[in-house]
């Protein structure tokens, strides 16, 4: 991504060389997710997938203070025929998975509260900081609906499938303190000095070696989709596409040079 794209529904900025700054940007609307945003998301993270350029690490929060995102945006659902609500949630699916299936790290940072679907985009990123204020909610059942933008796999996957299925199933809601005792958010972090963090955690993700680190989150993210020894060929099979790379030399060298790498992704 040499260029930012211009989008409607979400603001980029580049605070590091090799650092994206991804703010939902609908805080009138607490960040709400519509049809506009799902296809900005879609069209970022496959871009951001696809060809990253110089970018190594992305970070996801929220315009405004009150919320990261509210979840579906339903003022605009209201009213909507089957055949359009479907539509719409195959923008969501598509743009969540390209999220997921993204090479490069994304960090999010969730700055207020996440539901609904603003726990599963959430739940889509690498890992999460939050602010003590945050709230979260897989509230989906209160509406006549269950989660469709992975909840139900990822939830289970960072709290355990019991816990997970009390979340869910009661749709309660639940605090920033609560997530991280439960292993879904990663640090809490004083509002004033969220983004800083996150920030300084995607740059020092940035100063590795970027192919080893899509390699690595790539291993991690499908090796625990299965058993041990087959994970583990995996992981040597990712290993093995490194050894080949300038980096690899570049990190051997710098090593032996006392001195900091100067990789580049090649």
């Amino acid at each position: 991504m040499t260029d930012l794209p211009a989008y409607a529904t979400l603001a980029l900025e580049r605070p590091g060389e090799h650092v994206l700054l991804v703010r939902l940007n609908r805080p009138a609307a607490l960040n709400a997710l519509d049809t506009a945003m799902g296809r900005d998301l879609l069209d970022l993270w496959t871009r951001l997938g696809s060809d990253p350029g110089e970018i190594r690490c992305a970070v996801l929060t929220g315009a405004g203070e009150r919320a990261f995102c509210a979840g579906g945006d339903l003022k605009e659902r209201n009213g909507m025929t089957d055949a359009a609500w479907r539509a719409q949630h195959d923008v969501f699916e598509r743009a969540f998975m390209a999220l997921v299936e993204c090479g490069v790290p994304v960090v999010g940072a969730v700055n207020g509260d996440a539901y609904g679907g603003g726990l599963e985009m959430a739940l889509c990123c690498d890992f999460l900081f939050a602010v003590p204020e945050a709230r979260f909610a897989q509230s989906e059942v209160r509406l006549g609906i269950m989660p469709g933008c992975m909840g139900t796999q990822n939830l289970p996957r960072a709290v355990g499938e019991r816990r997970a299925k009390e979340l869910i199933l009661t749709a309660r809601t639940f605090d920033a303190a609560d997530a991280a005792a439960w292993g879904l958010v990663n640090r809490i972090c004083p509002r004033p000095t969220l983004i800083e963090e996150t920030l300084g955690c995607a740059q020092a993700i940035a100063a590795n070696a970027p192919l080893a680190v899509r390699q690595a989150k790539k291993s991690i993210h499908h090796g625990l989709q299965m058993d041990l020894l087959t994970g583990y060929r995996y992981e040597l099979e990712a290993y093995n596409r490194l050894v080949t790379t300038q980096d690899r030399l570049e990190g051997v060298r710098a090593f032996n040079e006392k001195r900091k790498p100067d990789f580049r992704g090649c």
